[in-house]
């Protein structure tokens, strides 16, 4: 398995456990998520973060509960789907983000999205630099989908696909 760190800084020679920028609500007992910790993303669904970092997107796959229905609908032929507003299409073909790979080793499988953690320094096995991150998606089977708002799509959430947020603070009317 490939575990990958997605930062704009392409010089970092260890990752430092720290506490997230922005606390999210946890649910009871996995609070110590919001602590000091280094994260990682699994390769399969690495796509996630192929955005500049404050960029708001929605992204959709299915799991082994999704429905041949909401498939079809939401999916059609593709592995899986993103969403990103139109007036943050130009920063995402600007951008340049740097891809750590790091040794799974020492990391806990939090069994959400692909998300791994460790509470120790990482020191990264290398590092590739991307750009043209539209471009990225269409290879793995992701279809890019450019929106004017993300707000009509909240609806995901209730379809039997997974449905992941990011930075959602930042899409135009969402609050």
């Amino acid at each position: 398995m490939r575990l990958y760190h997605f930062s704009d800084d392409p010089e970092i020679a260890a990752f430092i456990p720290r506490p997230v920028r922005v606390p999210s609500q946890r649910i009871a007992g996995m609070e110590w998520l919001n602590g000091p910790l280094v994260w990682a993303i699994e390769e399969d669904l690495d796509f996630l973060y192929h955005f500049p970092r404050e960029c708001p997107r929605i992204l959709i796959w299915s799991t082994d509960r999704t429905s041949a229905a909401d498939a079809a609908k939401w999916l059609g032929p593709h592995r899986a789907a993103a969403y990103v507003e139109r007036r943050w299409l130009r920063n995402c073909a600007d951008a340049v983000l740097h891809r750590y790979e790091l040794s799974p080793e020492g990391f806990e499988n939090l069994s959400d999205a692909g998300m791994w953690v460790s509470r120790s320094p990482v020191t990264p096995l290398n590092c590739v630099t991307l750009s043209a991150l539209p471009a990225t998606f269409a290879p793995r089977g992701v279809d890019l989908r450019v929106v004017d708002s993300l707000v009509p799509l909240r609806g995901l959430w209730a379809t039997s696909l997974h449905a992941s947020g990011i930075r959602l603070r930042n899409a135009t009317g969402w609050s």
